[in-house]
């Protein structure tokens, strides 16, 4: 409120009257600016035509900050004829805090997905590229790239900020270079998976493995190809339950699944299929047996496509630090952002939390509650394993017979 005496010239405040106080600013025509601190049960059924919502990544749900938000959200929602407007002024929030900021921003890469209903949310981030913050030049440039047109900003002031050592590593990326760093326990970073790029495509006729890991009300279904030859992740597809009212009684539907799995089963040449049992066994079992002479490599003794993932955890915990590693030293591929599919399977992957084990380096959700889905990972991970097993098994498609037949 500080800032408003300097932006209100001498004329705006003789023409309406303006009277400026510390807390709430009147004009002559029944205008108001005013701050609010106070509970959220206060706000209902304010009439507010403009609402700034200031460091929402400070938002959380045990300091009322979630029901400040929803209550805001149904006020300008009742707004005369759909006039009013939020803005969110924020820094980068903390991955996995749950914050409002962290929420909005979740909301848009839903919405740039394709995966969430478009309502005209106009998302702007100036943010620094990955920058080694131990190169003085290379910060520089990154601080000049996240603060945009604030040119009154002192960067050499900043940099001996984040050099003095007051503040840890991780909040100095999210205050000055605007980043959205590495919650401590993520499995993966994003300046991992976002260098393994590629920009060509699964193409019909491909030889691929595929990874399926399906939900049916709460958790997303996805199908994942990992193609042989240069160990490249295409997400097939990949279903998640929608926010909102449309996502009252919704469940996956099972039929459309099982079409998307069997025309991929058709247009590629798929040497192994991994998928997830739980909550799918007579789907498994139907792929299972229809394609099982198709199949090179089989997914385990009892199945040619069902594998467990509730068992055989030393194998998967295996097979998960095999990936991750695979990842930080540049050893897979993927679309990046090239594609809607591409984003979500970021998404999942990003979401992906930790979980040590007696075996090694496992993952999940950030809490058994998250809304943050990981089913795209898990997809990935089994297509990976299967990859894995086809190579060592060292067993190759034979070639089909022409069926010409002589006779002497």
């Amino acid at each position: 409120m500080r800032l408003f005496p300097g932006l209100f010239s001498q004329r705006s405040i003789s023409e309406y009257g303006i009277d400026l106080n510390k807390e709430i600013i009147y004009s002559r025509n029944g205008g108001v600016i005013e701050a609010v601190t106070s509970s959220p049960r206060s706000l209902e059924g304010g009439r507010a035509t403009f609402v700034v919502m200031n460091e929402t990544h400070h938002w959380i749900s045990s300091n009322g900050g979630h029901e400040m938000a929803e209550t805001i959200a149904g006020n300008v929602g009742k707004s005369r004829g759909g006039g009013a407007r939020t803005m969110e002024i924020t820094n980068a929030p903390l991955p996995g805090e749950d914050s409002v900021a962290e929420k909005t921003h979740d909301t848009w890469s839903k919405v740039a997905e394709g995966k969430m209903r478009d309502t005209g949310m106009y998302y702007d981030s100036v943010e620094s590229p990955p920058v080694d913050m131990s190169d003085p030049d290379a910060l520089r440039a990154g601080i000049i790239s996240a603060r945009g047109d604030a040119d009154w900003l002192d960067v050499d002031w900043i940099i001996s900020t984040i050099y003095s050592g007051t503040m840890p590593r991780n909040r100095s990326q999210r205050m000055f270079l605007n980043q959205l760093v590495t919650a401590e326990d993520q499995l993966i970073s994003p300046e991992d998976w976002d260098s393994c790029p590629t920009a060509d495509p699964l193409m019909p006729g491909d030889r691929i493995t595929l990874g399926f890991d399906g939900g049916r009300t709460e958790d997303a279904t996805a199908l994942i190809a990992c193609r042989v030859s240069d160990r490249s992740f295409h997400p097939i597809a990949i279903w998640e339950r929608p926010d909102g009212p449309e996502s009252e009684g919704w469940e996956i539907d099972r039929s459309a699944v099982d079409g998307v799995v069997r025309n991929a089963l058709a247009e590629y040449d798929v040497v192994a299929f991994f998928a997830d049992v739980a909550l799918w066994e007579s789907y498994i079992d139907a792929w299972s047996e229809d394609y099982r002479d198709k199949l090179i490599v089989k997914a385990s003794t009892a199945s040619a496509v069902g594998r467990d993932m509730r068992g055989g955890q030393q194998e998967l915990t295996q097979a998960n630090e095999r990936l991750v590693s695979a990842v930080e030293e540049r050893k897979i591929r993927h679309l990046g952002r090239g594609s809607r599919l591409a984003q979500t399977l970021r998404r999942h992957v990003l979401n992906c939390r930790r979980r040590p084990n007696r075996f090694g380096l496992g993952f999940g959700k950030p809490n058994r509650e998250s809304s943050h889905k990981v089913d795209g990972y898990a997809a990935s991970l089994l297509a990976d394993l299967a990859r894995h097993k086809y190579i060592e098994s060292g067993k190759t498609r034979a070639p089909e017979r022409s069926g010409a037949v002589y006779f002497f």
